[in-house]
């Protein structure tokens, strides 16, 4: 069984949302290394039962610590529930957290059906070698 890191997080409104995800689907985190932001993460060492690793709250720069663990290659992937209704006043952070994501290619799930995607994926367990993009041609270019 391959150890997965997973960052989860949930804005205000969908807190308690992930949290009855998360307890669902306990089973699955058992063995997962957790990454989460603020109360995020408090809440997910009360309905797992095991130790979080607790960075800030994602208005005070969470979103950004994800995002650097991201692009270290330490997060395998992001289950963040983010609710669409609600303007956010760190808008720019959530954004650039998506996009190294995206960039990185970790698989993202926005909402409960995608996470049930992912989290029951038979991929979930084993080990997976995903393809990193090369920026060599970014990296190396004249400037």
């Amino acid at each position: 069984m391959a150890v997965k890191n997973v960052a989860l997080v949930a804005h205000d409104h969908k807190k308690q949302e992930l949290t009855d995800w998360a307890k669902i689907n306990i089973r699955y985190f058992e063995n997962m290394n957790i990454y989460a932001t603020g109360t995020t993460g408090k809440l997910m060492e009360e309905a797992l039962g095991k130790k979080i690793n607790r960075l800030l709250s994602g208005p005070l720069g969470g979103d950004q610590q994800i995002g650097a663990k991201i692009a270290e290659g330490v997060i395998d992937m992001l289950i963040f529930f983010w609710d669409p209704l609600e303007p956010m006043p760190h808008d720019p952070d959530i954004k650039a957290l998506l996009r190294i994501a995206a960039l990185w290619n970790i698989p993202v799930a926005c909402n409960q059906a995608s996470a049930d995607y992912i989290i029951r994926s038979p991929l979930i367990s084993e080990a997976y070698d995903k393809p990193r993009p090369d920026f060599s041609n970014y990296t190396t270019r004249q400037v």
